[in-house]
C-alpha cells in the first residue's frame, strides 16, 4: 500500500512538473483578459439587438481558455527550455522544472512545441483562422523575438516583447466574431480589441519593472539586461511613471462609442455614450489608483526577509489587480451600467476615505501612531 502511494505521489509530482512548464500562474491573468474580450464582444452584439446566446458565449469562452492555455503554455515551456542556462542563477527561477531536474531539456522543448501547435490547431478548428493566426503570432513572437532575440540584448526587452502578451484580447475577440477573414487578420470589426491590446502593452513595462527593481542583482548575475540593471533604479522609476500616465491617458480613448462598435442613433446621451463614459471613469480611477502605487515605491526602504523592496512588491501585486479590474469592469459596464455606476461610487467613496486617512496620518504622525 505504501509503495503504491509513493508511486502515485511521484506520478502526481511529475504531472505537476509538466504543468509548471506552462507557467500557469502567469498565463491565468492573460486568459482572463481573453475571456473578457469574448464577453465584451457578445454583450456589444446584445446591445445592438442581436440577442445573447449564453450557452454559445460560454462555449466560445471555454474554447478560448483551452486554446490560450495550450498556446501560451507551449510558448512558456519553450522559453524555459531556452533559459535553462540562466534559470539556475536566479532564486526566483532556480526551482523551475528543468533546473530542478524534474523534466529533461529535450522533453521540455518537445512538450512546448507540441502543445503550442495543438493550441493553434484547436483555435483553427474550434473557432476560426483569425483567432488561430493571432495565437500563432503570439507564440512565435514570444519565442523568437522576445526570448531568443531581445531578452538578453536590450533593456527594452519587456517593452517590445510585451506585444506577445498583449494578444489575448485579440484572440478572444476574433474567436467570438463572425465574418472575419484570414486575408486581413488586423480587421477585427471594431477598435475596442485593439484598445485592450494597447492597455496590456502599456501595463507590461511598469508591471515587470516593479519585479526587476528588487531582483536587479539576480538579473545582472544571469546576464539579463533589465532596465534597473542597465540604467539604474531612478531611471526605471521615471519610465514606470511615464507608462502609468499613459495608462491614465488611455482612459480617454474609451469614450467614443464608435471605437467599441456601438452605434448612437439617438441623442448624444444615449445608452452607448453612457456605457463608454462610465467605463472611461472606471479606467481613470483605476489608473490613478495604480499610478499611486508606483509613486509610493521607496527605493531606499529596508528589504524584507526575501530581499524584496516592500513598496515595489506591493506595486507589482497591485498591477495584477489593476489589469484584472480593468477588464472585469469593462464587462460589468456592458452587462449593467447601473450596477457599474453604483460600484464606481462605492469605490470612489472608499478611496476618498483612505486618502483622507493617509493625509491625516502624514499631517499628524504621532496622533496616528497613538
Amino acid at each position: 500500500m505504501g509503495a503504491r502511494l509513493s508511486e502515485a505521489q511521484e506520478h502526481v509530482g511529475s504531472l505537476g512538473a509538466w504543468f509548471a512548464l506552462m507557467k500557469p500562474g502567469v498565463i491565468l491573468l492573460l486568459q482572463v483578459t481573453a475571456i473578457c474580450a469574448v464577453l465584451a464582444h457578445d454583450l456589444i452584439d446584445w446591445h445592438l439587438g442581436a440577442g445573447l446566446d449564453v450557452l454559445a458565449t460560454l462555449q466560445i469562452s471555454l474554447v478560448v481558455l483551452v486554446g490560450g492555455m495550450l498556446t501560451a503554455g507551449g510558448a512558456n515551456a519553450i522559453n524555459m527550455w531556452y533559459d535553462r542556462d540562466i534559470d539556475p542563477q536566479m532564486v526566483r527561477t532556480a526551482t523551475r522544472p528543468i533546473p530542478a531536474g524534474a523534466v529533461t531539456e529535450q522533453g521540455a522543448l518537445a512538450f512546448g512545441v507540441v502543445i503550442a501547435v495543438l493550441g493553434t490547431a484547436w483555435f483553427w478548428f474550434m473557432a476560426n483562422p483569425v483567432a488561430a493566426f493571432w495565437a500563432a503570432f503570439s507564440v512565435l513572437f514570444y519565442v523568437f523575438v522576445y526570448t531568443i532575440w531581445l531578452k538578453r540584448r536590450t533593456p527594452q526587452n519587456i517593452v517590445i516583447g510585451g506585444i506577445a502578451g498583449s494578444t489575448p484580447p485579440l484572440i478572444g475577440w476574433a474567436a467570438a466574431a463572425d465574418g472575419l477573414t484570414i486575408a486581413d487578420p488586423f480587421d477585427l470589426g471594431a477598435a475596442l480589441p485593439w484598445l485592450m491590446f494597447l492597455l496590456i502593452f502599456l501595463w507590461t513595462p511598469p508591471h515587470f519593472w516593479a519585479l526587476a527593481l528588487f531582483r536587479s542583482k539576480e538579473y545582472a548575475q544571469a546576464g539579463v539586461p533589465m532596465m534597473p540593471t542597465v540604467h539604474g533604479s531612478k531611471h526605471t522609476m521615471i519610465e514606470m511613471r511615464v507608462y502609468c500616465l499613459l495608462l491614465i491617458g488611455l482612459s480617454a480613448a474609451f469614450v467614443d462609442p464608435v471605437m467599441w462598435g456601438l452605434t448612437t442613433a439617438g441623442a448624444a446621451w444615449s445608452d452607448a455614450w453612457m456605457i463608454t463614459i462610465i467605463y472611461s471613469l472606471w479606467a481613470l480611477v483605476l489608473g490613478i489608483w495604480y499610478n499611486q502605487s508606483v509613486l509610493d515605491i521607496k527605493l531606499r526602504e529596508p528589504r524584507d526577509s526575501k530581499g524584496r523592496i516592500p513598496s515595489a512588491f506591493r506595486s507589482f501585486f497591485i498591477s495584477m489587480k489593476y489589469l484584472a479590474m480593468m477588464f472585469l469592469s469593462l464587462v460589468l459596464v456592458l452587462a449593467s451600467v447601473q450596477i457599474a455606476i453604483v460600484l464606481l461610487l462605492v469605490l470612489l467613496a472608499r478611496e476618498s476615505v483612505r486618502g483622507l486617512r493617509t493625509l491625516r496620518e502624514r499631517m499628524h504622525p504621532r496622533t496616528a501612531s497613538a
